[in-house]
C-alpha cells in the first residue's frame, strides 16, 4: 500500500480536471491527497471547488502583477535569487526574432508572480504538481524550484490535443481546422517548452462526419477526466521512470530526448 501522495494544483478557469483529480483522490482511485489549490485568476470557478471540500486555496493575480511591471519596472521587485541570464539560456517558447526586450520582460515579469506563488506554495509540503487549465507559461525560474531533484520531475500538466501535434492554448480548435479524424489528449511532465515535456499518456477519440468543435471538446473532456487520474496515480505508485535517449534519424542523424518509460 502506498502512502498517501501529497498533491498541488495550480488552476485558471472552472477546474473539471482538478474535480476529476480530487473525486479520484476521494474514492480511492489515487493514492493522494489534495493539498492546495492555487490560482493566477481571482474569478477561477475551481476555486469554489476546492472551498466546497475544504481544500486549502489561494490566488496570486497574475493580471494586477503584470500591470504592476508595466506601469513601473523595477529590478528591484525581482525575486533575489532570479537569473535573466539563466532564464534566457534555458527557456524555449519565443517566436524567432522574438526581441531581446519582449524576451526579457517577459521572463522578468513572470519571475515576480512565480516568486508570490512559490512562497504561498512554501506553505504547504507536497510530492506532485498538477496544473489543471493553468494557462501560464511557467518559466525556469518556477520549473527549477520545483523540480528539487535532478533526474525528476513533480509538475504535471494535460493538454488538448495529442502531442506533439497542436501545442498551445487552442489544441482541440487546431484539431478541428486541420480536418483531423481522430483527437485526443495528453499528459506530460512540464519542461522548458511550450508543451514539449516527456509524454505519460494519451486518449483518443475519433472525430465523426458533422462533428462541431464543441462536440470535439465534450468528447476531448471525458477523456482528459479519466486519463488525468490514471497519470496521477502512476505517479503515486513511482511507476514513472525519466529516461535519456538516443534515436537515429533517416539522414543519419541523430535526436536525443527525454521519454517517460513505465512499469507494468
Amino acid at each position: 500500500m502506498n502512502s498517501a501522495v501529497r498533491i498541488g494544483a495550480l488552476i485558471s478557469g472552472g477546474g473539471t480536471n482538478l474535480q476529476a483529480i480530487i473525486d479520484a483522490c476521494e474514492s480511492g482511485a489515487i493514492d493522494g491527497k489534495m493539498v492546495f489549490v492555487g490560482s493566477d485568476n481571482p474569478s477561477a470557478g475551481g476555486l469554489d471547488r476546492a472551498r466546497h471540500r475544504g481544500i486549502a486555496h489561494f490566488v496570486v493575480d497574475y493580471r494586477d502583477i503584470l500591470r504592476r511591471f508595466r506601469s513601473l519596472p523595477s529590478e528591484s521587485r525581482l525575486p533575489e535569487d532570479f537569473s535573466l541570464q539563466d532564464c534566457q539560456h534555458k527557456q524555449h517558447i519565443f517566436p524567432e526574432g522574438a526581441s531581446v526586450n519582449q524576451v526579457s520582460d517577459f521572463l522578468k515579469s513572470r519571475a515576480m508572480a512565480e516568486s508570490e506563488l512559490l512562497m504561498q506554495m512554501a506553505g504547504y509540503e507536497f510530492d506532485l504538481l498538477v496544473l489543471a487549465g493553468f494557462m501560464r507559461n511557467l518559466t525556469p525560474y518556477f520549473i527549477d524550484r520545483v523540480n528539487v531533484s535532478p533526474g525528476q520531475s513533480r509538475i504535471m500538466n494535460i493538454h488538448p490535443a495529442i502531442l506533439p501535434a497542436f501545442p498551445g492554448t487552442d489544441g482541440y480548435g487546431d484539431t478541428f481546422r486541420h480536418g483531423c479524424k481522430v483527437g485526443g489528449c495528453t499528459v506530460h511532465f512540464v519542461d522548458y517548452g511550450e508543451d514539449s515535456g516527456p509524454i505519460i499518456g494519451q486518449r483518443t477519440f475519433p472525430i465523426l462526419p458533422g462533428d462541431t468543435l464543441d462536440c470535439i471538446k465534450k468528447k476531448g473532456l471525458k477523456q482528459e477526466w479519466k486519463l488525468y487520474p490514471e497519470c496521477v496515480q502512476l505517479f503515486v505508485q513511482k511507476k514513472l521512470h525519466l529516461v535519456r535517449k538516443e534515436f537515429s534519424l533517416p539522414d543519419g542523424g541523430i535526436v536525443r530526448r527525454t521519454i517517460v518509460e513505465i512499469d507494468p
